[in-house]
């Protein structure tokens, strides 16, 4: 997902894996674990109605560049590793909220599980609504459960995989290129969709750190 990203972020995933090459691995994980609790700290004390809505505003003003460098190098399965793949998610559907809809939209039109249910786009689900879902999952990592945020996420993703499937076998014979980004691109987010489930397992057994 994240090589996908190119604004407002100013370089590439592997540009920025480049540039922290130097950097001691332990104290990476270290600051990023720290700022992660920090911040989840703050919220949960914090008696600003405000504070939430400038962290899901957060990206809009200032890039994703901040959060990619503190919390990217993390584990998948760790807090921060958590927090950055939700804000991640939401930066790209508002990317491209009208393409990312039609693959959702036709994901739930072949999902097979309740996956559209946990996710919860309102429908019929446009532009409008997969950025107003993907604010609420933020948000929800915030003021709601934890582990029901990052489900909703990982069903999210799941269902947006499918439909990147579908539309990349529909467009092979036609669209060579377009097939396999489409493909690449159900992956990555298949790939989030086990991440976040992990996550959210982590988080009620009390051990996402």
């Amino acid at each position: 997902m994240t090589d996908e990203f190119h604004k407002p972020t100013k370089f590439s995933g592997a540009k920025f894996e480049g540039m922290m090459g130097g950097e001691d691995p332990a104290q990476i994980s270290r600051i990023a674990h720290e700022t992660a609790q920090a911040l989840m700290a703050r919220v949960k004390t914090s008696a600003d109605p405000g504070v939430v809505d400038r962290l899901v505003a957060f990206t809009d003003e200032h890039g994703i560049d901040a959060i990619a460098e503190l919390w990217s190098p993390a584990s998948p399965h760790s807090l921060p590793g958590a927090l950055w793949r939700i804000y991640l998610l939401r930066a790209l559907v508002r990317q491209d909220a009208t393409g990312t809809s039609f693959l959702y939209v036709r994901g739930t039109e072949i999902a097979p599980t309740i996956d559209p249910v946990v996710a919860g786009a309102t429908s019929p689900t446009g532009p409008e609504e997969i950025t107003q879902l993907a604010d609420q999952i933020l948000r929800g990592l915030f003021t709601g459960d934890f582990a029901i945020a990052l489900e909703r996420a990982s069903a999210f993703c799941r269902i947006t995989a499918a439909g990147a499937a579908y539309i990349a076998d529909d467009v092979e014979f036609t669209d060579d290129q377009r097939a396999t980004d489409l493909t690449r691109k159900g992956l990555r987010l298949s790939t989030t969709a086990e991440e976040l489930t992990a996550c959210a397992r982590l988080w009620r057994n009390g051990s996402l750190d």
